[in-house]
């Protein structure tokens, strides 16, 4: 390290932002996240033991993914390096592993590669780590806050532990909030303020599981108020409503946060809870997802869970889509609202969903199976020839416009896929049914 580099790191570690200065350097000092790192779990003993294997930390932003490499690369022996996926080519892993090789050799040192946002890697960088990781040449540890499911190779997943961050609940956050104020070595205590008991709650509220958030704002009002007649500088709650003004949807329309809430809004809708399906309705309206992919899920459920024991939950849900898409937002929530709840507080049945997918099977295992030639046309050239439609009775010309006679092929005689189970309007329908068939003498 040259004295440029020296001096380069000694005023980062006094001007950066309080959420780096405050990382912790230990993990007692982790705030959170005791599901993965309590005493006796797994992590815990193998960071403590520095006997780790490679690993990918995922979860939201501001949930200690960084912070535990971090502690990692202050407690083991190996040599540790960082990189971030945004801006890392080839070349600075070619580097890497260059430089991991030769310390294994001279040294017999272990390397330790931490990546940050691994999932901007593309599928040619991540394959390029593949043999350097399975050889034990670098040890990985990557952080990522989309799905490593979907976004990092299945082949590096299968050669790393998956350790999924939670974001952090608010006595966590007012922990760290708390921390910030008083720490005077590498917190703010030097500047002697102090934080009302509301705008603590207000701040570890608002931050929704995100530390870094709540620290941003906590370092914003203190470098922004000025100092009280006692000489102290008071966050409020004012001043903390001026640092941070707005809650932060998580939501990315292409990650599985987007799928987890597409989920439990449609789960919600199935399960007759009105007021969870306008919630999630409401998150999905609130982060821009587009209405006309809303409108389809309502249209969906209203098909697949509710069926004919409300055959017009449909016509709402289409009726809901049109209008919508035609008059846009604002006003289209309440246009979705309305589909949503007729939906969700809709009688449901599934037979319907039931009956095609039983005749889809059907249709698999048996084939074109010949239709009855009572029920092939008889109005084409040369169809009376061919005996076609003969023997057929015409229902309106029987007492209650029904009669008996066979319409599934002969080999499926006495196949049942429709099955109402007599839940809203399919009551109407089973009885019906079950009066026409009734022998008459």
């Amino acid at each position: 390290m040259d004295i440029f580099e020296y001096m380069r790191q000694n005023t980062m570690k006094k001007e950066s932002p309080l959420a780096a200065r405050l990382r912790p350097q230990t993990l007692d000092e982790v705030v959170g996240q005791q599901h993965i790192i309590g005493k006796n779990t797994l992590l815990y003993r193998a960071i403590s033991a520095d006997k780790i294997s490679s690993i990918i930390f995922y979860g939201p932003p501001g949930t200690g993914k960084t912070t535990l490499a971090k502690v990692i690369a202050g407690t083991t022996s190996s040599e540790f390096t960082q990189i971030n996926a945004t801006v890392a080519g080839k070349k600075d892993m070619e580097a890497v592993v260059e430089k991991a090789k030769e310390d294994m050799g001279m040294y017999g040192k272990r390397t330790i590669l931490f990546v940050d946002e691994i999932h901007r890697f593309n599928k040619g960088q991540q394959d390029y780590l593949l043999p350097f990781v399975e050889d034990g040449t670098i040890i990985l540890i990557g952080a990522t806050t989309e799905n490593p499911y979907f976004e990092v190779n299945s082949a590096l997943i299968s050669r790393s532990i998956v350790f999924e961050l939670k974001p952090l609940v608010s006595e966590d956050i007012k922990t760290l909030i708390l921390r910030a104020v008083e720490d005077k070595d590498r917190g703010m205590g030097a500047y002697d303020a102090v934080i009302e008991e509301d705008a603590l709650q207000f701040l570890a509220d608002l931050a929704d599981g995100d530390a870094r958030k709540a620290l941003n704002a906590v370092e914003l009002g203190i470098l922004t108020t000025e100092r009280g007649t006692d000489g102290k500088i008071h966050l409020t709650l004012e001043v903390a409503k001026e640092c941070i003004q707005k809650r932060n949807m998580r939501y990315d329309k292409n990650g599985d946060n987007h799928y987890d809430v597409i989920s439990a809004f449609i789960k919600s809708m199935r399960g007759s809870d009105p007021d969870a399906a306008v919630y999630y309705l409401a998150r999905m309206l609130e982060s821009g997802e587009d209405i006309k992919f809303i409108a389809r899920r309502v249209m969906i459920c209203a098909a697949e869970d509710v069926g004919v024991a409300d055959p017009n939950a449909l016509t709402v849900a289409v009726s809901a889509s049109l209008a919508a898409e035609r008059v846009g937002l604002p006003e289209a929530k309440l246009i979705l609202s309305e589909a949503v709840i007729y939906v969700a507080t809709a009688p449901k049945s599934n037979a319907c969903c039931t009956a095609i997918f039983g005749a889809s099977e059907e249709v698999q295992r048996t084939g074109n199976l010949p239709v009855p030639p009572h029920l092939q046309d008889s109005h084409y050239k040369g169809a009376k020839q061919l005996k076609r439609g003969i023997g057929y009775l015409y229902a309106h010309d029987f007492p209650n416009h029904y009669v008996e006679q066979q319409y599934l092929p002969y080999e499926l005689s006495g196949k049942e896929f429709f099955k109402p189970d007599g839940n809203g309007y399919e009551a109407k329908i089973k009885e019906h049914m079950k009066r026409l068939k009734e022998p008459r003498f």
